[in-house]
């Protein structure tokens, strides 16, 4: 018989992604925007796929991350528990270890975590509280994701596809950074495991390579088939961005690289797609006229 998976966020990009990738699974689309979770029933379904969550809020509205990402996310996993659903999915962040890593020092799956945003203290708040919940009828996986990408994407992805397309000159010559990433692809095959597996603990998805930021944007210029020439910024310069604006320094010039030999070993994982292959997917998706 096929698995029922109810997903939650069924509307977001990995939710649209995975519920239109899975005929093998009897999947119920759960909109906690439109229903209170205590009006949700959960009855008969198996799997529960947690993907409901917020990010980039400008507002700066910081207890709505907690009301959200850390309260609903546990109210969810709760209902689920009395309903009787089998596994609980929570898609986290990578985000939950901070805001960067040190150079040859990748995250695993025990590293410490120490966020640094109301968005990752929130998501380590819920896991938390879901995993307490945990036991042999109710199995809890914890996924910490870093930067999805593919067709369909937006946020600091799209900012970047667009930053290459119109400006043919990059500041990143001289910067060897390592940055994890996980093409939509890879995360739904990902998902997939998780589930037939009914396998719980803490688990990264990423696909087999790391990217600086010079061989991102390289890759992501050939896609589109424009010219790119990189150049080399002082590194006072880059210490003024670190100190003045973080987050940009973040996004750009730090590493961010998770090592999930232990993901790949107890899922038997090996990502379907290369980095290159997901990047020219996103990008034949960007050529389409109304997506630019």
């Amino acid at each position: 018989m096929s698995l029922k998976v109810a997903v939650t966020g069924s509307s977001g990009f990995i939710g649209s992604y995975f519920t239109t990738k899975n005929p093998e699974f009897l999947i119920t689309e759960i909109d906690l925007l439109k229903n209170k979770i205590e009006s949700v029933s959960f009855e008969g379904i198996d799997v529960v796929l947690h993907l409901a969550a917020i990010a980039h809020q400008k507002d700066n509205n910081e207890n709505l991350y907690y009301t959200i990402n850390r309260d609903l996310a546990y109210k969810t996993a709760l209902r689920a528990k009395e309903h009787g659903v089998k596994q609980f999915l929570f898609m986290s962040t990578v985000k939950v270890y901070g805001e960067s890593s040190e150079t040859d020092n990748p995250f695993d799956e025990s590293s410490d975590c120490n966020p640094k945003d109301a968005y990752g203290k929130s998501k380590f708040e819920a896991e938390k509280l879901i995993q307490a919940l945990e036991n042999d009828n109710f199995r809890v996986a914890i996924i910490r994701s870093p930067l999805v990408y593919g067709p369909e994407v937006r946020a600091n992805m799209l900012s970047l596809i667009k930053l290459v397309n119109r400006i043919p000159m990059l500041p990143f010559a001289n910067v060897n950074n390592k940055r994890s990433l996980v093409y939509i692809g890879n995360m739904n095959h990902f998902i997939r495991l998780v589930i037939l597996q009914r396998a719980s603990g803490i688990f990264l998805p990423a696909d087999n390579e790391t990217l600086s930021i010079k061989e991102l944007c390289s890759e992501i210029a050939k896609a589109i088939e424009k010219k790119v020439f990189f150049f080399s910024i002082p590194n006072w310069f880059v210490k003024i961005i670190r100190c003045y604006r973080p987050s940009i320094y973040n996004k750009l010039f730090s590493s961010f690289e998770i090592d999930n030999h232990k993901t790949r070993n107890i899922l038997s994982y090996i990502s379907p797609y290369s980095s290159k292959e997901g990047i020219h997917n996103m990008i034949d998706w960007y050529k389409k006229p109304k997506y630019r």
